[in-house]
């Protein structure tokens, strides 16, 4: 096992890359640029970072110059030998050769595109452009790092001895975790982890801990890089960044108000089983599923990821019950700022009324809140998020108003075209 505090004491000596290679990222990224690479190859977009916790300096915490040789590493880049067989031939949610050859060719020969950096009003100003299935494989990457060199500035002023006892605290905190989530029964939990994590050590850490602590209720990792090393389960579907785009890309409202459903028409040729899991609620989860058509209700489940959980659960298990569908039969996501007593108690509230199944993330991979005298190691929210598609401006409404975003005008017309009333705000933490 890495003495994680040893490689941290040695990170003042040496540049320590902190991603080192392209699958070191989210598995629903790699099945998302199929989708895009297969529909939408040649739409152009941009993404940029959004740092939503302004009160966090992040140009005032990590010199530009490290960040620059971080992100030109990952341009250097390219799929080994040994990833490309792993992904060629490994067996993922039951299914061989889920990414098709052509995609795989394309995948073996990419190289990240250029990126542009500026420092403005103590934040970064990060954004990349180009063909969508290449900028899209920019977001985890890009987050990963500015969150590890984000503790790295809060590190470099620890010694030795109390680096080792910080990680000594946090390995505890996270194992007193463990051990209250081994009493929950029928727990399925997956490491969702990655674009806010403390480091990849760290995570690496954190899915050995699962791995040894819950045995078979921890079910796989949403991390490519560590789920290969670790022979386990790559965890994930799709994301917001499908349904963002398509619509952006609508000639008017009505093509606006199909979009959300052309992505999963899309999908449901592409997949099938437990990869057919809706996300509802990018332009909020009632009227998606109120003008969502018949087929959907026959996909194998629903991800929670804004708003409150239960409510979207209950909304979701009415749905199904209106559709003719068995709720016990279908699985329920959750995966927005999940923590161990959230989990204790969907799991009890929904126990028996649907499967359930959690993809818990930062305060898994990142919580070492409590653990430094000022908390400057609290996790932040921090995302990268397509912000415009061949030019026009992407939307997002969220369940939770405080997750909008967009352009003001562009926000009331989705909302108007989508039948969003009013919403309750939730404080967005991670």
């Amino acid at each position: 096992m890495v003495d994680i505090a040893t490689r941290v004491w040695n990170h003042k000596w040496k540049i320590d890359p902190i991603i080192r290679s392209l699958i070191d990222t989210d598995f629903y990224k790699l099945l998302m640029c199929q989708s895009v690479f297969r529909n939408k190859p040649d739409t152009q977009v941009t993404f940029s970072l959004i740092n939503r916790a302004r009160h966090i300096r992040l140009a005032d915490m990590v010199d530009e110059g490290e960040l620059r040789e971080q992100l030109d590493h990952i341009r250097s880049l390219s799929l080994s030998r040994g990833e490309s067989t792993w992904l060629r031939g490994n067996t993922f949610y039951g299914k061989r050769q889920m990414f098709t050859p052509a995609f795989m060719e394309w995948f073996e020969n990419l190289r990240l595109p250029p990126y542009h950096l500026e420092k403005r009003d103590g934040q970064y100003e990060l954004t990349f452009e180009g063909a969508w299935p290449e900028v899209m494989m920019w977001e985890i990457p890009a987050l990963a790092v500015l969150m590890e060199l984000r503790a790295r500035a809060v590190l470099n002023d620890m010694g030795r001895f109390e680096l080792q006892v910080l990680y000594a605290r946090a390995m505890t905190k996270l194992w007193e975790k463990v051990e209250t989530l081994r009493t929950i029964p029928d727990l399925r939990l997956a490491d969702f982890g990655t674009r806010r994590r403390h480091g990849y050590l760290w995570q690496d850490w954190c899915v050995q801990a699962m791995m040894e602590g819950l045995g078979e209720k921890f079910v796989g990792t949403s991390n490519c890089l560590i789920a290969m090393k670790r022979d386990i389960e790559a965890i994930g579907t799709n994301a917001h960044e499908l349904p963002m785009v398509y619509a952006a890309l609508a000639e008017d409202d009505a093509a606006l108000a199909r979009a959300p459903y052309d992505v999963l028409a899309d999908w449901h040729e592409e997949h099938d089983g437990n990869l057919r899991i809706i996300l509802p609620d990018t332009y909020g989860t009632p009227g998606f599923l109120k003008n969502a058509p018949d087929w959907l209700a026959g996909w194998t489940g629903i991800r929670i990821d804004s708003g409150d959980p239960a409510e979207g659960a209950e909304t979701a298990i009415r749905w199904w019950q209106e559709r003719g569908e068995d709720p016990r039969q279908k699985l329920v996501i959750f995966s927005d700022g999940l923590d161990v007593d959230k989990i204790a108690a969907l799991s009890a509230q929904f126990r028996g009324r649907v499967r359930v199944s959690f993809g818990w993330g930062t305060m898994l991979t990142n919580d070492f809140i409590g653990l430094t005298p000022d908390d400057s190691l609290a996790p932040f929210s921090l995302v990268c998020k397509a912000v415009s598609a061949n030019g026009r401006p992407t939307v997002k409404l969220s369940d939770n108003p405080n997750k909008a975003m967009g352009p003001t005008e562009e926000i009331a017309r989705y909302k108007r075209v989508f039948g969003v009333g009013e919403q309750d705000r939730v404080e967005v933490v991670v």
